[in-house]
């Protein structure tokens, strides 16, 4: 497509997608990044994972993080975050991308929450590592689970139960999320997602700002570039996907797809259907 790049403009870029057919809720994430900046995006999902070699910086909860070889990447679910190479031969890292109703499934527990995005521990992250390539590869759902079960248990002494309670934003602006993800396809004002809220446009406009350090716009496109991530995976071509999701043609969805997933939507779509 003309004017939209089918892969990274470095060579040495490289991100995978795959997702478990028998276990929904999970997707396993391989990459190599070197000279690509992810824009901000969500997963809805926790993503935990280790990196491997090199440092990336990435922006979360309103702060600069670095996480370097040795350390854990610990996200909750819902936050927007960025991502770019620190050190100029990039950094190689593995994620695996949970909803929360899988982490409850699996671990038994609800309402994980990690309060450090990034935590250093070598020997834990030489065994993260291992577990999710070796998730990566398991051919029986059974095995898969069994190394699921394995691989939060290694995540779990960093988490806690139960998200901590806010300054009363979080509920208030719970029916705006909902609201956004109801209205994907719309041209939406502040006025209308203030009016949700019950306060005034810029009134809203700062306290949302504040809570989740991205603009309701901002939010919107991340949401938006998730739920053309679900629609892929079911089979979706990116044409209706964009279509979907609301945005304007499928060279829109590849533009912010790449820029925030390090993939095309086609790709993606062919990974983990693969």
């Amino acid at each position: 497509m003309q004017g939209v790049p089918a892969r990274f403009e470095h060579p040495q870029d490289r991100a995978e997608y795959r997702r478990p057919a028998h276990r929904p809720g999970v997707e396993l994430y391989r990459a190599h990044i070197v000279r690509h900046a992810f824009e901000p995006h969500t997963h809805e999902a926790y993503g935990l994972g280790a990196i491997e070699s090199g440092v990336e910086r990435f922006r979360y909860r309103g702060s600069d993080h670095l996480a370097a070889p040795g350390s854990l990447v610990l996200m909750n679910p819902d936050a927007l975050h960025t991502g770019r190479a620190e050190t100029t031969e990039g950094w190689r890292y593995r994620m695996i991308y949970l909803d929360p109703e899988a982490v409850e499934t699996v671990s038994g527990e609800r309402g994980w929450w990690f309060d450090a995005a990034v935590h250093h521990d070598p020997p834990r992250a030489r065994r993260i590592s291992l577990l999710l390539d070796r998730l990566w590869s398991a051919g029986e759902p059974l095995a898969f689970d069994g190394l699921l079960l394995q691989l939060l248990d290694e995540f779990r002494g960093q988490a806690r139960i139960a998200r901590p309670a806010a300054d009363g934003a979080a509920p208030r602006f719970a029916p705006v999320l909902d609201y956004l993800h109801a209205h994907l396809q719309e041209r939406l004002t502040l006025e209308e997602l203030a009016a949700v809220a019950g306060l005034s446009p810029f009134h809203f406009l700062r306290r949302f700002r504040a809570q989740y350090h991205a603009t309701p716009q901002q939010m919107l496109m991340a949401l938006r570039l998730h739920r053309a991530k679900r629609l892929l995976a079911a089979g979706e071509t990116p044409a209706r996907a964009a279509a979907g999701v609301g945005l304007a043609d499928q060279a829109h969805l590849t533009r912010a797809f790449v820029r925030r997933y390090g993939v095309t939507p086609a790709r993606y779509r062919r990974q983990v259907r693969g």
